[in-house]
């Protein structure tokens, strides 16, 4: 079981990047274990999601450089039904290949990492840090600490900043998942207002998708179904992550209801709506949500 550290421990900067140099430093092998991966096994994640090879593959990869992190007291990934102990420190949330489903067609994937000062499952206050890794036609990471959020380029395993992140004030695109026959009505409202305002960009991966917010500012959102009030993403390994991006970004992220980062963390693998994007249009969104 990890301990917490206090938020104002001396090591909290350095082991939060140590956590981002390794997963960046991970990359060439995670982008290289892809192939020949693409297939699916006869197991299941928590969630329920049929895995794939690289799913388990980047999985085995990211605790085996991560767990051994001076520091590093947890990792939990959304492939393991249970935390792993790695001894005292603090607790890694991992996504280790966000958007897999897009292997098939060979779209966008991803990785999405949080790092938590205390115990899991934790509430996205506890995130000291947070970032994600898009496997592109290069390979980027978006990292975020505090009220900063920077861009990197990936190359060869080394981070290069490319820029700081700050959500454009003019926004251009939008994403919204699940379905549009499966939207609740006032979700459904709130999307035609959206649609006859900003251009559609959604990827079926979430690091993609939020990545184009960041970059042309916007509106993402996986929203409450009829089918699943509960929402599909995950708050520990997805949600939380991204809110504490976007704030860092200047933007914000809700359930519909009030920020993310406060939503109670009652299961590890729990699942939540999410809308995430510039402040103004979330504000938009209908009360009955």
């Amino acid at each position: 079981m990890s301990e917490q550290l206090a938020p104002t421990d001396d090591d909290i900067d350095r082991i939060v990047d140590d956590v981002f140099e390794t997963v960046a430093d991970a990359t060439p092998e995670l982008r290289r274990s892809i192939r020949g991966r693409r297939g699916e096994t006869d197991d299941e994640n928590p969630s329920g999601d049929r895995q794939l090879e690289a799913d388990q593959q980047f999985d085995r990869l990211l605790v085996d450089r991560l767990g051994r992190l001076d520091g590093v007291g947890t990792y939990a990934s959304e492939e393991r039904d249970d935390p792993v102990d790695c001894g005292e420190g603090v607790s890694l949330t991992v996504d280790p290949l966000d958007g897999s489903s897009n292997l098939k067609s060979n779209n966008l994937v991803g990785t999405i990492v949080g790092v938590y000062d205390g115990e899991l499952p934790a509430s996205g206050r506890n995130l000291i840090g947070a970032g994600y890794v898009v496997y592109g036609p290069t390979t980027t990471m978006v990292q975020a600490r505090g009220d900063a959020a920077v861009e990197y380029e990936v190359v060869d395993g080394e981070r290069r900043p490319l820029r700081p992140v700050d959500l454009p004030d003019d926004p251009t695109v939008f994403g919204f998942g699940g379905g549009d026959d499966e939207w609740v009505s006032a979700f459904e409202r709130y999307a035609q207002e959206i649609r006859s305002e900003l251009k559609l960009r959604y990827g079926g991966a979430l690091v993609g998708d939020v990545n184009q917010v960041l970059r042309y500012g916007g509106v993402f959102a996986y929203p409450t179904l009829e089918s699943r009030e509960e929402g599909k993403l995950r708050l520990q390994f997805e949600a939380n992550p991204m809110a504490y991006i976007l704030r860092a970004a200047g933007g914000a992220a809700t359930d519909g209801d009030r920020s993310i980062l406060d939503v109670s963390a009652e299961e590890l693998h729990q699942r939540t709506p999410l809308y995430v994007g510039n402040k103004e249009l979330l504000r938009r969104l209908p009360d009955e949500l």
